[in-house]
Order: C-alpha cells, then sequence, then structure tokens
C-alpha cells in the first residue's frame, strides 16, 4: 500500500477555522505527529500531506490545512491555498466545537459539496464544551453525517474514522480500468516507448508502467518497443495486436507503421479519459482551427519537472499548434498540482495526462474552465490533431471518434 501513486489514493481533507483542532485530529487519525500541534492560532500555514492506509478503504492521502478563517494579507494567501486543496479531495472533513459551528461552516460545507466532494462533520473538544444539541440537530438538516469527538481525551475517535471509512468506501476514486475495457482476454496490445532525453534513466514512466499492469489484471499480453522498431516486430507477429498505444510524440510515425483495421491510440489519450472526459477534450480541440493572432493558450502541466531543451509541452506543442494554425499566439506555462492563476483571457487550455493528479481535481480544472466558457483538451488529443491523425487515434473510442465528423 505504501507503493501506491498518490493520485491513485483516496484524497481525504481536513478543514474549518484556525485552533478547532485540526491537527489534532489529522494526528489522531494517523497515529502519528504528521501536524505540530498547539494553542496558537495559526499554526499550520501551508497544507501538510500525508500517506497511509485506513482500515476498510485501503490507501489515502490526507491533507491537513491552514484555518479558513485566517485573516491578514498572508492569512488570506493561506485561505487560498487551503481552497486549492479543495479541489482535490474526494471526502472533506469539517473539524469546528459544539461552541463554534455556525455560518462559516455551513458556507464551508456548501462550497465543497458544490465542488463535487462528499463531506462530513467532526465537532471535537468536547473535553471543553459541552455538546450542543442544536447544533447536531442543525448538522442532522443539512444531510452530513458527523461525530463529536475529544482528540485531547480520545473520546468518540473510532465513531469518526468509521463515519471516513464508511463514506469513502463509496467514493470512486479512479475509473476502475485503464485499458481493460477495450481490450480483450488474451489480446497482444503493442506499447511503443521512446527512449529519449526525456526518459528517466533505467526505467519507464508511470503511466506506461500502469498501462502495463493494467494489461496484465485483465489477462491480455503487452509487447514494449521503441518507435524505431514497430514495423519489425508487426512484420514478425502471426497475428496482428487487437491494440497499439504509443506516445504521443510519435503518433505521427507510428499512425503510419500501424496497418489499417488495427487500432490506435497514445497514453496521453487513455489517461485523459481516465482522469478526465475525453469527449470534452476531443471538443475542445476544434478550437485549435479558430485561434486568431495575440490570443493567449495556457499549457497546464499538473506536475514539476525539469524542462528539457525540447519540452513537450512547453516547445513541442507550441510550436506544432503555431505551424498548424499560421497564427501568432501566446503560449503560458500552468506547471504544479495547482491551478492558481487567473485564466478568463485564456481562449483554449491544453492539459497533459494527469498522471500526478488524481480524477477529481482533473475534473475541477474542467470545471473551471467551464466557469469561464473556455474549451479545454489534452497533450494527445491536441498533439493528433494538429498532426491530422486524431480519427485513427480516437479508433479504439467509437463515440469520441464521431465527434470529428466525417
Amino acid at each position: 500500500m505504501n507503493t501506491t501513486p498518490v493520485a491513485n489514493r483516496l484524497h481525504i481533507g481536513i478543514f474549518g477555522k484556525r485552533n478547532v483542532g485540526k491537527s489534532s485530529f489529522v494526528n489522531a487519525l494517523t497515529g502519528q505527529s504528521v501536524s505540530i500541534v498547539s494553542g496558537v492560532a495559526g499554526t499550520t500555514t501551508d497544507p501538510v500531506g500525508k500517506t497511509m492506509e485506513i482500515s476498510g478503504i485501503g490507501p489515502v492521502y490526507i491533507y491537513d490545512t491552514a484555518g479558513t478563517d485566517d485573516s491578514g494579507e498572508l492569512g488570506g494567501m493561506r485561505v487560498e491555498r487551503t481552497k486549492a486543496i479543495m479541489g482535490k479531495i474526494n471526502l472533506a472533513v469539517v473539524v469546528s466545537t459544539p461552541a463554534d459551528f455556525g455560518i462559516h461552516e455551513r458556507e464551508l460545507l456548501t462550497e465543497i459539496q458544490a465542488r463535487g466532494s462528499r463531506a462530513i462533520v467532526v465537532l471535537n473538544k468536547t473535553d471543553l464544551f459541552p455538546r450542543n444539541l442544536l447544533v447536531e440537530e442543525e448538522i442532522r438538516q443539512l444531510g452530513v453525517p458527523f461525530a463529536v469527538v475529544s482528540c485531547l481525551t480520545g473520546e468518540n475517535l473510532d465513531a469518526a474514522k468509521g463515519l471516513i471509512v464508511e463514506t469513502g468506501k463509496t467514493l470512486e476514486v479512479e475509473r476502475s480500468t485503464i485499458v481493460g475495457d477495450i481490450i480483450g482476454h488474451g489480446e497482444l496490445v503493442l506499447l511503443v516507448v521512446p527512449i529519449d532525453l526525456g526518459a528517466p534513466k533505467g526505467r519507464l514512466i508511470l503511466p506506461q508502467v500502469q498501462v502495463i499492469r493494467d494489461i496484465l489484471d485483465n489477462d491480455a499480453a503487452a509487447i514494449v518497443v521503441k518507435e524505431r522498431e514497430i514495423g519489425y516486430v508487426l512484420d514478425s507477429l502471426k497475428i496482428p495486436p487487437g491494440l497499439v498505444i504509443c506516445d504521443s510524440q510519435v503518433v505521427l510515425k507510428v499512425s503510419g507503421d500501424v496497418p489499417p483495421g488495427v487500432k490506435l491510440t497514445t497514453f496521453s489519450i487513455v489517461f485523459s479519459r481516465l482522469k478526465g472526459d475525453l469527449a470534452r477534450f476531443v471538443e475542445g480541440v476544434k478550437r485549435i482551427d479558430s485561434l486568431e493572432d495575440g490570443d493567449r493558450v495556457l499549457i497546464c502541466e499538473a506536475c514539476t519537472h525539469h524542462p528539457l531543451a525540447d519540452d513537450i509541452g512547453r516547445v513541442k506543442i507550441p510550436r506544432w499548434i503555431s505551424l498548424y494554425t499560421g497564427r501568432d499566439l501566446r503560449f503560458d506555462i500552468q506547471a504544479g498540482p495547482i491551478l492558481d492563476r487567473d485564466i478568463s483571457d485564456y481562449k483554449l487550455l491544453i492539459h497533459c495526462g494527469g498522471c500526478m493528479i488524481n480524477r477529481q481535481e482533473m475534473q475541477g480544472r474542467i470545471c473551471a474552465a467551464d466557469q469561464h466558457a473556455i474549451p479545454i483538451t489534452n497533450y494527445g488529443v491536441a498533439i493528433s490533431y494538429v498532426h491530422g491523425v486524431l480519427k485513427k487515434a480516437l479508433s479504439p473510442f467509437p463515440y469520441e471518434q464521431s465527434l470529428l465528423g466525417d
């Protein structure tokens, strides 16, 4: 469980005002001193994350966050960072006390639920404050499960953990399979993996490893080759592969090597379906055709990495789109796990495959684009589109393929 990627874990966020015992609850939940506990309000500044396993759910990732009532210039920045975490989590635990629960917590619950996350309430510090039946009835009326606990004495903590388990078991973190629904039992899948300067030494990258594991879990077979060997391997096979999956950077070459009748897609496209909404990304990519001189395009990377001289997101995609459109476009880069910039002036968002973030966060980024009526697409979809091979790269997905028309 400790080796489960963070993106595949249930994400749990602990939210609430300052000094209500959020960090104490995280420590009690994990059984470790993950967060600093102090009577001074505002001790937690930046979000603190911890991987662990909860019996009944499995691997989870827990965020302790700054108080949502923080004030001042620095406090406002802390609140913004806390709200950014809301876009990542599947389950929110709103911590308060029987004496503090009020309009702030109700607004917090409304915002969390509006983002598509489930929530429970933990009323802490019953060692200091008597139970408030009116508050408890109000929470019931909101339809939110709750527990009344003391992190100091341990009173009723098992009930709070039980709520997390029962709610967490009902949540879907990721789709159950990456490619299992588009391959058959015993089928051969050919994976085309370039080994270039961007490839890590001595290993494959996470999406490639996850796809191989998913193929094996679905009782199919995988052959991994570099792009220069694909023709030789195809000629050597007695039976053609049922599916070819390649790196997006070589999709043009591979599409020419793959014979008619063999389905083709890319790692980025299958991850866009796993994390996001492939149909939305196919619709969004059409915006490339109507870009005008001076339009701004945002390239979104979900992780941070050292960019190479010919980086896919920073160099190749802007170059390919500029050549395709013939327009003088402005490309900006948003790198990292938090989308914290004003996107309202952009004409198009192009997102990476999202292997380092969970589905909830990708859906949040799609919603952010929707709020500003900005089309959004994906690296693999955009690359295949400007190379003129998107219809072929969508051959395993008939509905999404049909969105391109004839």
